[in-house]
């Protein structure tokens, strides 16, 4: 008999040592206690910080000196060198714990969510087969019935899955749209048309870019994008939406799908979703309401009434990374009708991931329904928070940010040089810096200006929009560390910073 071969990496090699030390339980244990620490720290820090800008040519050699020199074996571990990659991280990134973050619509998280995340990263469990993922598809069924009793569907008759952001979700709902009103393009293309009326897609004027995005990737093209009027608080104005469906009808349009936004994300406005409804009713079109930013106000007693109408709508895009406060990326996709969920995709030749013979553990599997085959095991930051801490730790936070944008506009009142461009219905709060003497002219690139000096001063994070054509200031309540205190700080910052860029001070804050 011919003796076994001996691999290299046998214990008595080096190399054989320093793989099986990578995998190592203690190993994992000491490298983990070094970043909860630093971890800790981060927490544990409330002064203002935005977010410390580095020139991309210094952060990559920062990052390379930070790298083993070794190119033949694998390295020793370095646990010097581990401390200065989570700090590296740490430190260019965008300071979402601080007081001073207040510029986008990512959160901070729930620190459990973070532990929960960091236990899935362990144990890779892909969730889009329940074979693979068994707690997870679990706790996505367990979730969807949970949040459903807000939304008001009849058990058992929708359905719910997650995907990797909002982005995705829209893409997905108005594909099973397209396929339920337009059932033979899925397999033919545009050719099934051929002679009839194009296929398009109604929204709001203030609608996510996602959905232009959504309409070339489904060869609808971003042309067909009939764009629905908005009124003086930035929603679809109702009273306008029959003559644009007519006029579009004129121009040799199908609208299949009607998009509606539930907080849009550059104000925060939430359409009239009843009365959108009935509209579609009418007209035979899906309703697909847009609720990234704002479905999370549905657990909320004192703010759910923004959604009326919520229950009547197709389908409903939540993204739980943003008013939930669990690490992205977290997208709930809803269907009020359990089989349109099979509806976006129905290809299913795929023999190494879809069952011939269904089963009580396939019923489970949502690789049918999402464009993803390898999908995060999302659904478990959320759970884990809601079965531990239950619905009322995001009602109260969602209800304290959104009285603070509203506090945040009675500020500007007070202030002369402040002009808020509308009153805030959840936690978003445009306004504009505008001292006496500043015209139209010079107004769009003074708040430009004044946003990138901001941001590159490193103790405010803030961002800006464009509304009606002109730029204004956005700043977005995530943290409920802050106070009236701090925005005032902010307002004072913008203030000094207006006043140098008015003076003639040296930069180029303006391009953007």
């Amino acid at each position: 008999m011919q003796p076994a071969p001996v691999s290299r990496l046998e214990h008595g090699s080096r190399q054989g040592r320093l793989l099986r030390d990578t995998f190592d339980a203690r190993l994992f244990r000491q490298t983990s206690g070094q970043a909860i620490d630093q971890l800790e720290a981060h927490l544990l820090d409330f002064s203002l910080r935005g977010v410390e800008l580095t020139e991309p040519a210094v952060l990559t050699e920062a990052a390379r000196s930070l790298m083993t020199t070794e190119t033949e074996g694998i390295a020793e571990f370095d646990e010097k060198k581990l401390a200065g990659i989570i700090d590296l991280y740490i430190r260019t990134g965008i300071q979402v714990h601080s007081p001073g973050y207040m510029g986008r619509q990512f959160s901070g998280v729930v620190p459990l969510a973070g532990v929960i995340d960091f236990v899935s990263s362990v144990v890779n469990q892909p969730s889009s087969f329940y074979e693979a993922g068994q707690l997870p598809n679990v706790a996505e069924r367990i979730m969807a019935d949970e949040l459903n009793r807000f939304i008001g569907w009849d058990p058992g008759t929708f359905a719910m899955l997650t995907t990797s952001g909002g982005s995705l979700a829209n893409l997905t709902a108005l594909l099973a749209a397209r396929n339920r009103k337009l059932p033979a393009y899925w397999s033919q293309g545009g050719s099934a048309l051929a002679g009839g009326a194009r296929p398009a897609i109604a929204v709001g004027a203030d609608v996510h870019y996602s959905m232009a995005r959504a309409a070339g990737v489904m060869g609808i093209g971003e042309d067909q994008l009939v764009r629905l009027p908005s009124n003086d608080r930035h929603q679809i104005d109702v009273d306008m939406v029959r003559p644009t469906l007519e006029a579009a009808e004129r121009r040799n349009l199908k609208v299949f799908c009607l998009v509606a936004s539930a907080g849009t994300t550059s104000v925060g406005a939430f359409d009239p979703l009843d009365e959108l409804a009935a509209i579609a009713r009418e007209k035979d079109i899906w309703l697909h309401v847009d609720g990234a930013h704002g479905a999370s106000l549905l657990v909320s007693e004192k703010l759910r009434g923004k959604l009326r109408g919520i229950d009547q709508a197709d389908s409903l895009t939540w993204d739980a990374h943003k008013m939930m406060f669990v690490p992205a990326p977290c997208t709930l996709l809803f269907y009020r009708r359990r089989e349109d969920s099979l509806g976006a995709f129905r290809q299913k030749k795929a023999s190494y991931v879809f069952d011939e013979e269904p089963d009580i553990y396939t019923e489970l599997d949502s690789g049918d329904k999402n464009f993803e085959c390898t999908k995060r095991p999302m659904i478990m930051t959320l759970w884990t928070l809601w079965a531990v801490y239950g619905r009322a730790l995001f009602a109260e936070k969602i209800e304290h940010l959104c009285q603070l944008a509203s506090d945040a506009h009675d500020m500007l009142l007070t202030e002369p040089d402040f002009t808020p461009v509308h009153r805030p219905e959840a936690n978003i709060l445009c306004f504009r810096y505008r001292p006496e003497g500043v015209g139209e002219q010079e107004l769009h690139r003074l708040q430009v200006a004044i946003r990138n000096r901001i941001k590159r001063g490193g103790r405010f994070f803030i961002s800006k929009v464009n509304v009606d054509g002109v730029a204004a200031l956005r700043v977005v309540m995530m943290n409920h560390e802050i106070t009236a205190g701090h925005f005032r700080m902010l307002l004072g910052e913008i203030r000094r910073t207006g006043q140098e860029l008015l003076a003639g001070s040296d930069g180029d804050d303006g391009q953007e």
